[in-house]
């Protein structure tokens, strides 16, 4: 009998010892990236490029300008209005969670010395879904920009609107292009950055309308998803439906911007946009 137990080559037992979180597979090349180095290269593959998920936080520190931000509207919470089972008790256990009140980030700042307001929408909370409350937060910074004569820029990451919010969250559609027409009214630029995955009423509202439209490379941009496009058209979709790129040859976005880049991208457009 042997001293030593040999483990199997094809064992499925967890060791005790292994760091839970260290490592990131790449879900484009598989390469896989320590967390150390992923959040150094901005949560995107060092291998392919592909740009991962970003949280609110991350974002603003990455356009704003060192100890510009000041966030607004922070403690605003979301009721229950339609009464649908269950809600309360998740979004109470997404703000433990997550540390957000709720699906966006609004403040001020200033990007390249040029003031402006932010409003960075974050897909760990409710995957992005725009709610009364993302509605409010988006359209009090948009009049607050209008107010202090600012520009808006806003980071676009949703699943759409919030079922759970009916009536209500279709609403903050219009309330958010209604706001965003008193800021050109106003001749203060509105800049929008969408970021995977952007989808359903987001889309389909202000992240559309900027007076200049950016991306991320290869995100998903789109109103319903693939699958039900296609049955609903009964027609093939072409390669590369609904991704940045496709959407930059038919028009819909100005430029594909690559995380790295971003800032100073932002920092030259508002140059050139903002009122002197």
């Amino acid at each position: 009998m042997g001293i030593f137990k040999k483990p199997s080559l094809r064992s499925r037992e967890k060791r005790d010892d292994m760091p839970e979180g260290l490592w990131t597979k790449c879900p484009d090349c598989g390469a896989m990236i320590h967390t150390l180095e992923l959040q150094q290269n901005l949560h995107t593959c060092p291998q392919c490029g592909n740009h991962f998920l970003m949280d609110s936080g991350d974002r603003i520190a990455l356009i704003a300008d060192a100890d510009s931000f000041e966030e607004t509207e922070r403690d605003l919470v979301s009721a229950n209005p339609l009464g649908f089972a269950g809600y309360e008790a998740k979004t109470a256990s997404l703000r433990q969670k997550t540390g957000l009140n709720d699906a966006v980030v609004t403040g001020r700042l200033t990007i390249g010395g040029k003031p402006a307001m932010i409003a960075v929408m974050d897909f760990k909370y409710f995957a992005g879904s725009m709610g009364s409350v993302v509605g409010e937060k988006i359209t009090r910074a948009i009049e607050t920009a209008v107010a202090e004569k600012r520009g808006v820029v806003i980071v676009s990451a949703s699943s759409g609107a919030r079922m759970q919010e009916g009536m209500l969250s279709l609403m903050q559609m219009a309330k958010t292009c209604g706001a965003l027409a008193r800021l050109s009214e106003a001749k203060l630029p509105y800049i929008s950055v969408l970021t995977h995955p952007t989808t359903g009423g987001v889309t389909a509202s202000f992240a559309t309308i900027g007076d200049i439209n950016l991306a991320e490379p290869k995100c998903m941009i789109g109103f319903a998803g693939p699958r039900v496009v296609k049955e609903t058209t009964h027609q093939n979709l072409p390669p590369g439906f609904q991704t940045a790129e496709f959407m930059l040859d038919h028009g819909l976005i100005d430029s594909i911007v690559p995380r790295k880049e971003l800032r100073d991208k932002l920092v030259e457009l508002l140059g050139y946009m903002m009122p002197e």
